[in-house]
């Protein structure tokens, strides 16, 4: 007892501390198994009754997927360069229920505080890593996994590509715990075993050198299972034996791993302290809801749910389209296309003319369109992909051609330059992007960049986010937890659309763009996610370089 308060109810210096069991399952670089290991763990408990919830760290679209698929619950992304810290925090906080819970009263005598503790009963948050487990943005490992553990006081699982290995394996793992001690390397799994002689000598290895347990060893398996193609797994709305092959990784894990060591493990990481005023947590009475399209189908895919959850906080209704099989746009006031795959859809995009042919129209009375990497390139005349060209809906006159290496690949920062619908003017946007794609007549197009680009390539390593009338087509993606501005300036340009006239900070210039007025304040947001641009803040958001 501390002041007539129980300690269990982890009240401290007037702030809440909660602690979900919670795990990061992390390794030495890609491709050594973490997502078939995150996928088929977090399939397992949930078959057994427990409450999943999954992330994926970092900017990823189709390992967040899959663990989607796993547990038929939103995987949420958390990264500190797209989202900031108290972003992260926030969004983990958010998304694993707490605040369905607690109203951050700080009361020690409220109720609901008292049933925190057994609100997270039989819970459990799965975090799955990407690449290695220190690999960030510089050689000091900035934004990487293991930073990411420590903010959020995770233990750590390490998954071993064990393949003709075995004493060296305990020398990866003792590095990795000399590499930083604020570190909690708590346990290991053993990826690719040949035979019960391999897995012995490695297992005894591990645990004699490093103290570390060893939850399990899973053989060789089927590749075929997970397959794979150039941006990484396929999705899961590509690939027909999705079900099959994530009860295929469930029962791997039960059958390999110790789960209930691992469960403990889960259980012992350290309380973290509540965050206040959590994003999107405000809800809305608007009577009639400014009506949002989204493009979801096979061949665009790639949405944040926060991004999808921020336009619904601002008002908004989402209304999902299919690209591949509706005849026209239906009914809407605005259009947001993610990535995907347009290029392994081509075809089928090129042979629904009707809706093409909707969608140019509906741009041209002034839609207002936002076209991240795979949607950008569906705005554009055509794609050119294994020596055949498919006709895109032609907004813009950009062609597009694939590489047998990336264009872009990893972190972006820009800086916008021009008046466009949905970013202030001079400030400066953390994204990211990863595409082999390129325009390859853009010298000869005459289109109008709002970016310029100070990390990353864009469309030609200066610039990207072409504007015409009310669409934008950009390559770098954005996460609305570091972006806030945007779903609130892209559902105000829809309402204005909607309207047929200037609305609040929306004006049309003379071109009939509907612009964000740069003349008022910026929402609330991080400083180093979203910020006016100055010397210092640019040298300090483009010190790196990937």
């Amino acid at each position: 007892m501390r002041n007539n308060v129980p300690a269990d109810t982890l009240i401290w210096f007037n702030a809440m501390l909660w602690n979900i069991p919670r795990i990061i399952i992390s390794g030495l670089a890609g491709g050594c198994g973490k997502t078939f290991v995150s996928v088929g763990v977090a399939s397992a408990l949930k078959m057994r009754g427990m409450d999943v919830f999954p992330f994926k760290k970092g900017p990823d679209y189709i390992d967040s997927a899959w663990l989607t698929s796993a547990v038929e619950r939103p995987c949420y992304n958390l990264d500190t360069f797209l989202m900031g810290e108290d972003g992260v925090k926030r969004s983990f906080e958010q998304h694993t229920g707490i605040d369905t819970i607690c109203n951050y009263c700080a009361d020690v005598s409220c109720a609901k505080c008292g049933r925190l503790k057994e609100f997270l009963k039989n819970k459990i948050a799965i975090i799955e890593g990407n690449r290695g487990i220190f690999d960030g943005m510089d050689e000091s490992g900035t934004y990487s996994t293991a930073e990411l553990a420590k903010l959020l006081k995770t233990p750590v699982i390490l998954v071993l590509d064990s393949t003709k290995s075995t004493r060296t394996l305990a020398a990866e793992v003792l590095g990795c715990q000399k590499m930083d001690g604020d570190v909690r390397i708590a346990g290991v799994i053993l990826n690719r075993i040949a035979g019960k002689r391999h897995e012995e000598i490695a297992r005894a290895s591990i645990e004699k050198i490093c103290g570390v347990p060893v939850l399990g060893a899973i053989p060789k398996l089927e590749s075929a299972r997970f397959p794979e193609r150039h941006l990484g797994l396929v999705t899961p709305a590509e690939y027909p034996e999705i079900k099959q092959a994530i009860k295929y990784a469930a029962e791997a894990a039960v059958s390999c791993l110790d789960v209930e060591r691992l469960l403990s493990l889960a259980a012992s990481g350290k309380p973290l302290p509540m965050i206040k005023n959590n994003m999107h947590k405000a809800v809305s009475h608007a009577v009639q809801k400014t009506k949002i399209g989204i493009i979801k189908d096979e061949a665009f895919s790639f949405y944040y749910p926060d991004n999808i959850e921020a336009l619904k906080a601002a008002d908004s209704e989402i209304i999902e389209i299919n690209s591949l099989e509706d005849a026209a746009l239906p009914d809407i006031d605005a259009l947001y296309i993610g990535g995907g795959f347009p290029e392994t859809n081509a075809g089928r995009l090129a042979a629904n003319e009707s809706f093409r042919a909707s969608v140019k129209e509906a741009i041209e009375s002034g839609l207002p369109v936002y076209a991240e990497c795979g949607g950008a390139m569906y705005m554009g005349k055509s794609i050119q992909y294994k020596d055949k060209t498919y006709p895109m809906t032609g907004v813009l006159p950009v062609e597009y051609c694939f590489d047998k290496r990336p264009q872009g690949h990893g972190y972006t920062v820009v800086e916008v330059e021009s008046e466009n619908p949905y970013f202030e003017l001079h400030s400066i946007i953390h994204g990211h992007e990863f595409h082999y794609s390129r325009a390859v007549n853009l010298e000869s197009c005459d289109v109008r960049f709002i970016f310029k680009v100070h990390k990353g390539y864009g469309f030609n390593k200066t610039q990207d986010g072409i504007c015409y009338k009310n669409l934008l087509a950009v390559y770098s993606h954005i996460h609305a937890a570091g972006t806030a501005p945007w779903a609130q300036n892209f559902v105000r340009a829809a309402k204005a659309y909607s309207a047929g006239r200037s609305e609040g900070s929306i004006r049309k210039s003379k071109d009939g763009i509907i612009t964000f007025g740069h003349h008022g304040k910026t929402a609330s947001c991080s400083p180093n996610r979203y910020s006016r641009f100055n010397d210092n803040n640019i040298e300090q958001n483009c010190k790196f370089n990937i």
